[in-house]
């Protein structure tokens, strides 16, 4: 799917001398920026919104001391 970005110069200047040095795209640089990065950014914004939920009292917790006393994990 074609999808276009504008980006600061700066970063552009970085992505173009690190396409020409490498002998490699720029598309195949965003891409593995973007395939790398994408499992953090779900990690951080999911659990920004689970925590907002908690904070809404619209989710439960669980405390560790209950779930290993109901798995039978304690001492």
């Amino acid at each position: 799917m074609p999808t276009s970005i504008r980006l600061d110069q700066a970063i552009e200047e970085r992505l173009d001398r690190l396409a020409q040095q490498t002998g490699r795209t720029k598309a195949y640089y965003l891409r593995e920026i973007i395939q790398n990065g994408i499992a953090d950014l779900e990690d951080y914004y999911l659990a920004a919104a689970t925590a907002e939920r908690i904070r809404k009292g619209l989710e439960s917790t669980v405390s560790l001391d209950d779930v290993e006393r109901e798995l039978d994990l304690g001492d």
